[in-house]
């Protein structure tokens, strides 16, 4: 597939290594420029874009950045994309730590992820938001292998979501469906699958256990 990657930390570029290494076809941008991305494109065989051209006729496209800088995102970024694309929300809103306080989501009530997709304009997947980055290079493992982690995902487009657990299964991890965008409360930041390294049934009972009420900590 072709894949569009904006945001090239943690989590940005080691998606850029597993994907490419699984031959899918990459694009990765971040705020700074194509240039300073030049080892990571050499490292993978990943090509370094400008944010604008990032989702250019992509199927996916992997939204990575802070939650802060989902405002400067260009307008009409996904523009360009596939008419079927599906979007990855990987966010997380840490009000006291990074993003300072954000009205839709502390005043409205919204989601994390759905404060994105307005944003956006597009339906989102939220996936990896509590996946330690160094996991996805070294945690993956076949079907069926007891060890193999599970992720939450969750959408409101099951096209998309589909598409998104299908890629997730070939990285080497299992997913629990998490419910819809709104449900995505589940898995932000504190909750009880948030960071959690354990296979499906477990991550079903954490996603069931978790609270409504956001942390004190997690709040602007």
């Amino acid at each position: 597939m072709k894949i569009g990657i904006i945001g090239a930390g943690n989590i940005g570029g080691n998606l850029t290594r597993r994907l490419t290494a699984l031959g899918h076809d990459v694009s990765v941008a971040n705020s700074r420029g194509p240039q300073t991305l030049k080892a990571l494109a050499e490292e993978t065989g990943a090509t370094a874009v400008r944010v604008e051209e990032a989702a250019k006729d992509a199927q996916v496209v992997v939204v990575t950045v802070p939650l802060k800088a989902v405002p400067d995102l260009p307008a009409g970024l996904l523009e360009g994309a596939a008419a079927d694309v599906a979007v990855i929300d990987t966010g997380n809103y840490y009000p006291q730590q990074r993003d300072g306080r954000i009205a839709g989501i502390e005043d409205e009530g919204l989601t994390e992820s759905r404060w994105t997709e307005r944003h956006l304009g597009h339906p989102v997947v939220k996936a990896f938001n509590g996946t330690y980055a160094q996991d996805i290079l070294d945690r993956p493992r076949p079907a069926g292998d007891p060890e193999r982690m599970a992720l939450p995902v969750a959408g409101d487009d099951e096209a998309a979501k589909r598409v998104v657990r299908d890629l997730i299964d070939e990285l080497g991890f299992d997913t629990v469906d998490a419910g819809g965008i709104d449900d995505s409360w589940r898995q932000q930041p504190d909750t009880p699958v948030y960071g959690l390294r354990a296979g499906v049934e477990a991550v079903r009972r954490a996603l069931a256990e978790a609270s409504p009420e956001r942390p004190a900590a997690f709040r602007g």
